[in-house]
């Protein structure tokens, strides 16, 4: 089997007194593709806090790569793909070959210069997303699929083990959205990278990740997909809070 990339153990975490996560307990293993759901407030985005060391437990633990996340070092390790297209600035001037070239600064310092190394490994980065044709063209006049992509190379050119995607798909057109899960699917298969997605595109989801968990403050679901399509609407709007359909898109 498979080792745990990241491992919670009855974890809670509070906003003064709200309860964000209560009693969080759940595991993603080398290789798995899972999809994070739940409703707006549910605690999706504080998971990912947590498990970026952003915040800390109130009470239980974190280990990232079997490691406490409190000694963890290797951050490197792990990339993050935001929602960008709520907050890039589209007027940035800056090129698709200097954007992803922004994912080595923490190897390589802000005032070095890049070896011929690392230029390759840029372009590489670029050329998995399929975007080589792209390498010159200033950010800001690339399509949000596009840029979307763009930011993934940033993330993979420091070579990392756990992708975590926060709703990355927030503001791409339907077609994009398509090709991005498609992208996603073949980097966790053909480089083993482990994906962890936010989303609230259960439908689409279903049909590339491997593992689903519902969130809606506590774990209301942690399983595979199969299991989760099996679920009834019934037993998803028992977790949203609310009613809820599982639209399955066949393409």
């Amino acid at each position: 089997m498979s080792e745990p990339v990241i491992s919670m153990k009855n974890v809670n975490f509070n906003y003064e007194n709200k309860t964000a996560l209560k009693n969080i307990n759940f595991e993603i293993r080398q290789g798995a593709f899972m999809g994070l759901i739940g409703p707006n407030g549910g605690g999706k985005t504080t998971l990912i806090k947590l498990i970026l060391g952003l915040f800390k437990p109130q009470k239980g633990s974190i280990e990232l790569f079997n490691v406490p996340i409190g000694k963890f070092k290797n951050w490197d390790k792990i990339g993050f793909v935001s929602q960008k297209a709520n907050t890039f600035n589209q007027g940035f001037p800056a090129t698709v070959e200097e954007v992803v070239s922004m994912g080595l600064t923490s190897k390589v310092g802000y005032l070095k210069f890049f070896t011929k190394q690392h230029k390759q490994k840029i372009r590489d980065a670029i050329k998995q997303v399929g975007m080589s044709e792209y390498l010159n063209e200033n950010i800001g006049d690339l399509s949000g699929g596009q840029q979307q992509r763009i930011f993934i190379a940033r993330a993979l050119v420091s070579d990392p083990e756990l992708l975590i995607l926060d709703e990355p798909t927030v503001g791409v057109d339907t077609e994009n959205v398509q090709k991005f899960y498609e992208l996603l699917h073949q980097l966790n298969a053909q480089r083993n990278i482990t994906l962890l997605l936010v989303t609230h595109d259960t439908g689409t989801m279903t049909h590339h990740a491997t593992d689903i968990v519902c969130l809606n403050k506590t774990m209301h679901f942690h399983g595979n997909t199969a299991e989760f399509t099996a679920l009834s609407d019934s037993d998803l709007s028992d977790f949203y809070g609310h009613t809820l359909n599982l639209v399955s898109h066949d393409h």
